[in-house]
């Protein structure tokens, strides 16, 4: 199988990857993955994940590699863009937010094919219910650092699955990578999966 260029630093992005059977480098690209106001939240996860798809080419663009992945995970509550959080302060106001309520997950995924120079960007929105939380489990969640460089302040697949009572849609694109439909990607963008 061909090598992917995977544009994430993510953790559980390269678990899935490795889990998929997937021959892949890391390259995470450095640009700001802030949302454009006038974006919904599902564009958002879009562009961002594409962007990361065009700063990769641009990086590498005179050795023009067949495949390049990258992928961007957002939390959206009553339409308003959760990121990663900049501090404990701002974690804290996230899972007060979520506490009690649903919100979206939405992750988008862009495949870039170097033989056609097209990029696919798909995405996948999940719906997420947090129990009630007291101030004390929250301080006690944020004690244990998970919160730090995740969207919304919060890993389903950590200690914040205590938290989570309902999930409808994907549970691998809450986590950040929806592996069905990236697979469906890869193939219909004539990877050779398993070759």
């Amino acid at each position: 199988m061909e090598p992917i260029i995977l544009a994430s630093g993510s953790l559980r992005r390269q678990e899935y990857f490795r889990l998929l059977g997937l021959p892949f480098n890391i390259m995470p690209p450095l640009l700001d993955e802030k949302i454009e106001e006038h974006l919904s939240p599902r564009e958002g996860a879009e562009n961002c994940a594409v962007k990361k798809v065009r700063k990769i080419i641009d990086i590498i663009k005179s050795r023009s590699p067949p495949w390049i992945c990258g992928a961007d995970t957002i939390i959206s509550v009553d339409g308003k863009v959760f990121g990663k959080p900049a501090d404990r302060e701002d974690a804290q106001r996230m899972l007060v937010m979520l506490q009690g309520r649903t919100h979206e997950v939405i992750t988008a995924v862009a495949l870039y094919n170097g033989r056609n120079k097209t990029i696919d960007c798909r995405s996948v929105t999940s719906a997420v219910s947090f129990a009630p939380l007291s101030k004390e489990e929250i301080e006690w969640y944020l004690d244990t650092g998970e919160w730090q460089g995740v969207a919304g302040a919060y890993k389903i697949q950590g200690l914040a699955g205590c938290f989570i009572s309902i999930i409808k849609g994907s549970y691998s694109s809450i986590v950040g990578l929806p592996m069905h439909e990236f697979y469906v990607m890869l193939k219909e963008n004539g990877y050779s999966y398993g070759k």
